[in-house]
This record gives C-alpha cells, structure tokens and sequence, in this order.
C-alpha cells in the first residue's frame, strides 16, 4: 500500500468534459514520480486533489490507507503536504532562514546548508539569490515541514536546462535520503529522466511508460 493512492477518481466541470476519467495509482514514500502531459491534460487537478485543495466528483483518495475527506482535508495539507510551484511562493521581504522558519519543525539552516546555500546566503534577503537558489529555498521548506509527502508544480519551468538538472537531483536525493514520496508534473522529459516511476497523461486517463 502506496503512502497516498487513489482509487476510482473522476474529476469534471460537465459530464461530456471529462478531466481525470477512473484514475488510480499508488504513489510509495521513498520514490520520485514524475507525471508528464501537455498544458490542460489535467495534471495539475490531480495534483490539486492529492494535496486536498479540491475533492473528486467519484471515487476516493487516500493516505496512509484512509480517505481524506474523513480525515480532513485542512489537516492533510498541514500535516501530510508540502507543495513547491513555479515561482517560488517565497516571502520576499524575508531572508531564506525566516521562510523555511515559517512551516518548519525542525531548524532551518541545517536544511539549507543542506541544499548548497551558505550560512550568509540563508541570511539575505531571498531577492537576491538567484532563480535556482530561490528554488532550493522553497524545497528546503518543504523538507523543514517534516511532512511526508512533496507535491511540485513545474518546479523547473522557470530555470535553466543546468539549473533545472540540479533542482531535479535535489528532489529525488530528497525522496531517497529523506524518505519522502515526491511528485512532481511537468512538461519535460529531461525531468522524467531522472524519475523513479514517470507516469502520462492523457484523455483523463494515467499510464505508466518509459522514457
């Protein structure tokens, strides 16, 4: 039994627009998911739904083998989740340290130190780092929580091919080292590359397939 899983979900804005049609999959602690599709696939309304923003119209998801409407989706995103998105999300009139404080249950600046930022660069203000360290902040964040589960929403989108390369890394020595279930969605099969399990998505349906 994977750590999240979701069994029979359909999402929809009508019954003749189907966006996710019967999808289900077990997602394990330990591994890096990589889901693949183009723009409006309905990539990121899965990703809504596992990190319990949105509900599905049928079937169920779960954690840890119970559903999360049961549980509560507030205390789910709280306490199970981690998202890290395309720009960042950062606070940017704090310092990378007073960020990852914000949601952490453990110190920061080991987390940071961690990911390659120094001492005096967990200090600045985040405005002055550059793209791919604003990155590792908001990753570090998402370690710093001590939740198990890190969802991202096209985390490379706004870096370099180099950089993009380097922050996938991170996220799959953070599901191997740190034991966290990583998903990510994405347009790039360069990301896909380094994932443990990479799935597609198309028509609504989700198929595991290699790159």
């Amino acid at each position: 039994m994977g750590v999240l899983e979701v069994k029979n979900v359909s999402y929809y804005y009508s019954k003749d627009r189907m966006v996710l049609d019967g999808i289900s999959e077990s997602f394990e602690s330990g591994k890096m998911y990589v889901i693949l599709g183009p723009s409006g696939c309905g990539k990121t309304t899965l990703l809504s739904l596992l990190g319990g923003l949105d509900i599905p119209k049928e079937g169920q998801i779960l954690f840890e083998g119970k559903e999360l409407q049961k549980k509560g989706l507030e205390e789910h995103r709280r306490n199970h989740i981690s998202f890290v998105f395309q720009n960042y999300n950062l606070i940017d009139y704090m310092t990378p340290m007073e960020n990852v404080e914000l949601t952490a249950r453990q110190e920061a600046l080991p987390v940071l130190e961690k990911l390659g930022l120094s001492r005096d660069e967990a200090k600045r203000n985040v405005l002055q780092l550059s793209g791919g360290q604003q990155q590792r902040v908001a990753i570090a964040r998402a370690l710093a929580s001590g939740n198990p589960v890190i969802l991202a929403d096209e985390p490379t989108g706004n870096l370099d091919e180099d950089m993009a390369k380097e922050i996938t890394r991170t996220f799959q020595e953070t599901a191997k080292e740190y034991g966290k279930c990583v998903i990510i969605v994405s347009h790039s099969n360069e990301v896909a590359k380094q994932a443990d399990v990479v799935f597609e998505m198309k028509y609504g349906k989700l198929n595991q397939v290699e790159v």
